[in-house]
């Protein structure tokens, strides 16, 4: 079941080229070489006059790296961009994948590049692929567009909508090959103790069945990354909810910083990109350790969720990296009854919220935002991200049934090699990293099994084109390993049983582990079970090339829900 995917069939990849639907649209090379992807879906025109993503198919959120040699010279460029104090040296050139050994320098370092959405069969053959615009082409700098930062790994998440129409996720309002823009101020929240000098929006994008594009532009993640997105159309007013970390700088952290963190709520935009003003941030979900009787944290990043997920009216987020807060899995309480103690479990008649909260401006600086309305959902992890014992590091969650949920660990991150047995240790030996399946006795949330068999832990694998042997910079090999899981999505199949795709997180040798080439895995799982069953294994699905990285996974929009 493998699909490799070293370098993109130029009839997918050419640049200012979309993919024809290959089942259903019939077009001359000529003709589709001539039909630009920003130009396909600029300003919410339509790709085709017929879907472009087909009902049962998924959807896989990749970037490649565009950079040039030329981006760099190691030795005089000055990292971050524009910088006044704390200035380092480049170290390395612009030539992927040793770019990225410049994070060694400027912790922040980072390089925009185009977003795709590959549209593949469950088992895993590309249908086609479509280049989000990003303003690298026929139209400039000013037309609507969005990139993300590549080795950012918590970044394009896709979720499906409300009502399964519509796919989102968040990127920036920048162009291909800009520098350190996840970790930039917004330019409506400064933070003058934040080493990196530029400013840029965070944006929620939509993209619809037929492929048109709506973009959001906010000022919430100012000084770190927005990371998934959810619009809730089913009803009413739409509103888009999100989730991600803010703040690059000192603390005490700037009010705009606190208040843009975490789970926002925002209204969905569909002018231009030029003609929209955003506003101030506005927060929908907040938590804080005091709540568990612990001692307050840094203010603003008991907050920093990476994975978002609606399921029965219900908003949950996980937090898995950082060392404030704790990582576990969360949700917010719209009822104000779910956990007066900080734990709990979401109460009957819940309703997704549709505004922010009515938090106290001269309380941020001291207890955040309040009133806190999130808790952790009982059973899950309770200790302190920044504990010895600490080893949760929770992304992504899908809901089999009310009963039934799946949570991604995706790992320690911890790259201790043993040439000896040619493995990546400390990934090898985790229990808990992998594809965790917790189950509801009517109370309380526990963990029934982790499922690892087929990810081979902490084993190095091979990438064609990709550098052998050790990385200079770190002195470890640049091959990479499977360390765990992030993004997920799931069905239930009509067997009894439910089948997951995950894409995989990394360990290497490599400056940030985050460039590192990662695969799409799937794996079929009893719906009752409460051990592993003795077939169950993951199979690779589809494996990132050369200058290549896998991000989010979701379902088609228009695809049925059975969840």
């Amino acid at each position: 079941m493998t699909v490799p995917n070293s370098h993109r069939l130029a009839a997918f990849r050419s640049r200012w080229r979309i993919a024809l639907p290959l089942a259903a649209v019939a077009l001359t090379a000529s003709v589709v070489a001539a039909v630009p992807a920003s130009a396909a879906a600029h300003n919410g025109s339509r790709t085709f006059d017929r879907p472009w993503f087909l009902p049962g198919n998924l959807v896989v959120s990749t970037t490649t790296y565009e950079g040039q040699a030329s981006l760099f010279t190691p030795g005089v460029t000055e990292l971050p961009p524009g910088c006044t104090t704390g200035c380092a040296a480049a170290t390395s050139n612009g030539t992927y994948p040793g770019v990225f050994n410049n994070v060694l320098a400027d912790p922040a370092f980072g390089v925009a590049s185009p977003i795709y959405l590959d549209q593949i069969t469950p088992a895993g053959r590309l249908i086609n692929a479509l280049r989000v615009p990003d303003g690298d082409g026929p139209f400039g700098a000013s037309a609507d567009h969005v990139v993300t930062s590549f080795s950012s790994k918590s970044e394009l998440a896709l979720n499906l909508s409300t009502n399964g129409r519509d796919l989102t996720f968040m990127g920036y309002d920048a162009t291909p090959n800009s520098v350190d823009v996840s970790n930039a101020n917004t330019p409506g929240v400064i933070d003058p103790t934040n080493p990196v000098t530029g400013t840029t929006y965070r944006v929620a994008a939509e993209v619809s069945q037929d492929g048109t594009f709506h973009y959001t532009l906010t000022n919430a993640y100012s000084g770190d990354n927005g990371r998934a997105a959810i619009l809730n159309n089913s009803g009413g007013a739409d509103v888009l909810y999100t989730a991600g970390n803010a703040g690059n700088g000192s603390n005490p952290q700037p009010d705009g910083v606190i208040t843009g963190t975490g789970a926002q709520i925002m209204t969905p935009q569909f002018r231009p990109e030029r003609d929209q003003t955003p506003g101030a941030t506005t927060p929908v979900g907040s938590f804080d350790v005091t709540q568990l009787g612990d001692k307050a944290d840094k203010i603003g990043k008991d907050t920093n969720f990476r994975g978002l997920t609606v399921y029965n009216n219900v908003i949950y987020l996980s937090k898995g990296s950082g060392s404030n807060g704790i990582n576990t899995v969360y949700f917010i309480d719209t009822t104000g009854k779910a956990c007066p103690s900080g734990v709990g479990v979401p109460q009957p008649g819940a309703k997704l919220p549709t505004s922010g909260i009515p938090y106290d401006p001269s309380l941020l600086q001291t207890e955040g935002v309040t009133p806190y309305n999130m808790c952790v959902l009982q059973g899950f992890p309770t200790t302190l991200a920044k504990s010895a014992s600490e080893d949760a590091f929770p992304f992504g969650m899908w809901f089999a049934n009310s009963d039934t949920l799946y949570v991604t660990d995706e790992g320690n991150g911890t790259a201790t090699f043993d040439p000896a047995t040619g493995t990546y240790t400390a990934a090898a030996a985790q229990t808990t990293a992998g594809l965790q399946k917790w189950v509801f006795n009517g109370t309380s949330w526990s963990l029934a099994y982790t499922l690892t068999t087929g990810l081979n832990l902490g084993t190095p694998y091979t990438v064609r084109g990709y550098p052998t042997g050790d990385n200079a910079a770190t002195g470890l090999p640049w091959s990479p390993a499977t360390d765990g899981l992030r993004n997920l999505t799931g069905q239930v199949n009509k067997n009894g049983t439910v089948t997951i795709w995950a894409v995989t997180s990394t360990v290497s040798g490599g400056g940030d582990q985050g460039a590192d080439p990662n695969k799409l895995v799937a794996i079929t799982d009893p719906l009752s079970a409460t051990a592993p069953a003795g077939f169950e294994h993951f199979v690779t699905v589809r494996s990132a090339g050369f200058g290549q990285v896998l991000r989010g996974v979701s379902f088609t929009p228009g695809s049925s829900r059975s969840w």
